[in-house]
């Protein structure tokens, strides 16, 4: 059937929220669709072409941040401390493997959240589940957990101010590589990792001191001042993703303006359901969560689908499938793709079939399954002669006690009540984020 925009509107859908005033829905949808794009079509397919270079193993993507982002905890520290962890990130990786970085934040539009169930109950009551800031409150009241459509223009407002800090960090010094130092973060300095780090960061000092002594300045050299980050988020809630869906005036082609690269979960990528459909009929790179349950013949259909002239750097697909699972169910996926003949770029997501319950009952994950699982995908894709893309981590910039281990700071069950404070899942810390890309450097 011919595509547009709404043509997800006549599929069956999951994980939706049903909003009551369904006047107040329209009204805000119409609203939406008037405001301006976040990110311009042209910047999507830049990310395109970055993303088929690391897909044949030219670039390495570097993807991460929150697991939801809130309202509540809306600040432009916390913007400034993740734009600086993926910085470190990258300049570990890229200093060990000689590849460009490609930056995508999970930021500016991660609000919405697929939930294993509709309810939620404590001490006898049962409320909807809190499915991100966008569409209800994570307060545990029947008030706070009714969808609320006017949530969607405060999610707007929060990534278009979110982009504009992201942008003129890219752009404005912050990013340049004479600052190497200045991003370690104050609360990691002390610690092995940070000291790993400024080891790197004495080299770079050396190579831009060389680079000046040829004439090569950030004055001079634009490479050396800026960087780009892009931004991504799951596209869970269909009614935000189409009232910011534009015809690109160029192209006559329809993009998401919400973010440069949207994905599908794993909980909603069937391929007779509205994501699916919504998803085939954009321009923008786009990327799908692949678990332990999918099948080969299943996902050679969906890579079909969702890429169906197989261009290079189009399609993401996101593995996530534990580090129990990754060695039993991602080869024969892996073989099959191969095999097809099908363009994609492979990135691994160590944490969403990591998750655990703590002694203490808090939900975690182990840093050293994180890690196992990293160093699977590594080696399976070096044994099928593929292409291992990225990495793509629910983490931040602070300092929370929310995943156990990790050498650089060893986080116990009993730590986690000290600063747990995610909105839905665990998140990596600056230290664990950052020693986890100097496990990555060593596979290159």
């Amino acid at each position: 059937m011919s595509w547009s925009p709404s043509s997800w509107r006549e599929f069956p859908i999951k994980q939706q929220p049903e909003y009551k005033d369904k006047e107040a829905l329209k009204e805000i949808e119409e609203q939406l669709s008037s405001f301006p794009p976040l990110i311009f079509a042209g910047e999507a397919r830049n990310l395109k072409e970055e993303l088929a270079k690391a897909g044949r193993g030219e670039a390495f993507i570097v993807q991460g941040g929150d697991c939801a982002e809130s309202f509540a905890s809306f600040n432009a520290d916390t913007i400034k401390n993740l734009f600086k962890l993926i910085l470190q990130m990258s300049v570990v990786i890229a200093y060990s493997s000689g590849k460009p970085i490609v930056k995508i934040g999970r930021v500016a539009g991660q609000f919405a959240k697929p939930r294993s169930s509709d309810f939620e109950e404590k001490d006898g009551v049962k409320l909807p589940s809190y499915r991100g800031d966008i569409i209800n409150d994570i307060k545990f009241s029947a008030e706070a957990r009714e969808p609320d459509p006017y949530r969607m223009i405060r999610a707007y407002y929060q990534s278009a101010a979110t982009m504009n800090l992201l942008r003129a960090f890219s752009r404005g010094g912050l990013a340049d590589l004479n600052q190497v130092h200045q991003w370690n973060l104050d609360f990691i300095k002390t610690h092995p990792i940070g000291q790993k780090y400024e080891e790197i960061s004495c080299q770079i000092d050396k190579a831009m001191n060389f680079l000046k002594a040829a004439g090569l300045t950030s004055k001079n050299t634009p490479q050396l001042r800026q960087t780009t980050v892009f931004t991504s988020h799951e596209a869970l809630l269909l009614n935000y993703e189409e009232a910011l869906t534009r015809e690109d005036s160029l192209t006559g082609d329809w993009y998401n303006t919400s973010a440069h690269m949207l994905w599908i979960g794993d909980r909603t990528r069937d391929l007779n359901e509205a994501h699916i459909e919504y998803f085939r009929g954009i321009k923008n790179p786009i990327g799908c969560k692949v678990g332990p349950s999918m099948k080969p013949d299943e996902l050679v259909e969906l890579v079909s689908t969702l890429n169906p002239n197989n261009e290079e750097g189009k399609l993401n697909l996101i593995v996530r499938m534990g580090a129990s699972k990754i060695e039993e169910f991602f080869p024969p996926l892996l073989k099959a793709i191969r095999d097809a003949g099908k363009n994609v770029v492979w990135t691994i997501d160590p944490m969403h079939g990591n998750v655990e319950k703590s002694p203490n009952g808090f939900k975690t994950r182990d840093f050293d399954n994180i890690l196992s699982e990293v160093k699977s995908f590594f080696k399976i894709h070096k044994e099928h002669g593929t292409v291992a893309a990225g990495v793509h981590l629910e983490m931040t910039g602070e300092d929370v006690t929310e995943c156990t281990g990790s050498a650089s700071c060893p986080i116990t069950s009993d730590d986690l009540s000290d600063r747990y404070h995610t909105q839905c899942d665990p998140r990596l810390n600056a230290n664990q984020a950052l020693e986890l890309a100097f496990m990555i450097s060593e596979n290159f």
